[in-house]
């Protein structure tokens, strides 16, 4: 991994700058919530009768979900020919895997019509490969937390001036809800390329309220459905998206079918096929997924799993593997006072895993009792012959998630 503009600034040149043809781009960044605030835009966008290309990262079940073009994924055909003509125009220079992917897929966005592209960078944001578009008709940036240091930065307001890099002069540039050190670094990178910054809790807010959310800013307060992705910090996903929709100049009767349509796999997703699901319902246990894979999700897991044992008492199992550059104290000690039991697992790819017995230890630390299996198999065997009728929830990776998701279906 090697962040830098200049490859991708090369390769696209050498294509015709496909990234001067696109669609208006929505161009968003952040550690966590970037996936799921996409996926409420792209609701609201298509129930207004307008399109929209998604360009995300990573893929659970299959590469070709990382290019949506108009709502579905790239077909094998025309992703093969766009990474022939990318490595035809590299002519074997040094080049990065997202490179070249992200090349490819902005030939593709190019080529094919829609109203809008929903832009999520890789890692970061101002070397982000993403990063070239240089007038995109909005900027966001989701909510920031601990992760990737080795390439993003130490502490909280370094990582966050390196992904407001992605703000442009004169664009507007939305913001979650942030720590006050991520939200002065955000409004201090906004204020020296002159860009309108507006931040949840300032200038717009979401909550729950009698069943549904509410949504307000300075000229408006909207009534909506309760999102169709579970959780408090969907609230606030959400509600970014809204804001977004809103500059777009997209409708409330759009919005608020896309607050209740959105939907984005392995976010708290209920599992109800598949042989994983079909153990758990014989032993009249429920299965839950969930992608968090840093502090900042599994403390938005964790408040979710807090939620439904208040509203649905049971034994709550965490089946957890992860990749072994992770913060396994940070993504296992939100769970603590909350799992009755946490079973550490193994990725399918051993080179990248984490030891299930580090993310053992780690549980143990935080107070959870923890144990080790061999396999996600075993793992819900333990589970089941342990604890019985109990919510079982799958999380820690998104490559996990990917293993669960290539089974049930996706």
């Amino acid at each position: 991994m090697d962040l830098s503009l200049d490859r991708i600034e090369r390769l696209l040149a050498a294509l015709d700058h496909p990234q001067r043809r696109l669609p208006p781009v929505v161009h968003v960044a952040g550690t966590n919530g970037k996936g799921s605030t996409l996926a409420f835009l792209k609701a609201m966008i298509e129930a207004s009768g307008r399109s929209a290309h998604v360009y995300s990262s990573p893929h659970l079940v299959r590469f070709n979900e990382r290019i949506a073009l108009n709502g579905a994924s790239v077909d094998d055909a025309r992703l093969a020919d766009a990474l022939d003509r990318v490595e035809k125009a590299n002519d074997g220079r040094a080049i990065t895997f997202f490179e070249v992917t992200t090349a490819a897929a902005f030939l593709l966005f190019s080529e094919t019509p829609a109203d809008y592209l929903l832009l999520e960078t890789g890692l970061g944001g101002k070397y982000d490969a993403t990063n070239v578009v240089d007038r995109p008709a909005a900027t966001a940036i989701t909510p920031i937390s601990l992760d990737h240091r080795e390439f993003l930065g130490s502490d909280l307001a370094d990582i966050a001036r390196e992904k407001a890099g992605i703000f442009k002069s004169g664009v507007p540039a939305f913001s979650a809800g942030q720590t006050e050190t991520v939200r002065g670094a955000l409004a201090r990178a906004a204020e020296a390329v002159e860009a309108p910054f507006r931040q949840s809790g300032v200038d717009f807010m979401a909550h729950v309220e009698r069943g549904g959310m509410v949504y307000q800013d300075g000229e408006r307060v909207l009534d909506l459905p309760q999102p169709g992705l579970l959780g408090s910090h969907q609230v606030q996903n959400a509600g970014l998206a809204v804001a977004l929709a809103l500059h777009l100049g997209l409708g409330a009767e759009a919005i608020s079918a896309g607050v209740a349509g959105a939907r984005w796999p392995a976010r708290m997703q209920r599992l109800t096929q598949g042989r994983f699901a079909e153990r758990a319902r014989a032993g009249n246990a429920e299965l839950w997924l969930d992608a968090a894979h840093n502090p900042g999700g599994a403390a938005s897991l964790a408040a979710v799993l807090a939620d439904l044992e208040t509203r649905s008492p049971s034994d709550l199992i965490m089946i957890m593997g992860a990749m072994a550059n992770k913060d396994l104290d940070g993504i296992t000690a939100p769970f603590a006072g909350l799992a009755t039991e946490l079973i550490a697992v193994p990725l399918k790819d051993e080179a990248a895993s984490a030891d299930p017995g580090l993310i053992a230890m780690a549980a143990a630390e935080a107070g959870i009792s923890a144990s080790i299996a061999p396999s996600l198999d075993a793992a819900l065997s333990e589970a089941l012959e342990r604890h019985g009728a109990a919510r079982i929830v799958i999380a820690g990776s998104l490559r996990l998630a990917g293993e669960v998701l290539a089974d049930y279906g996706g």
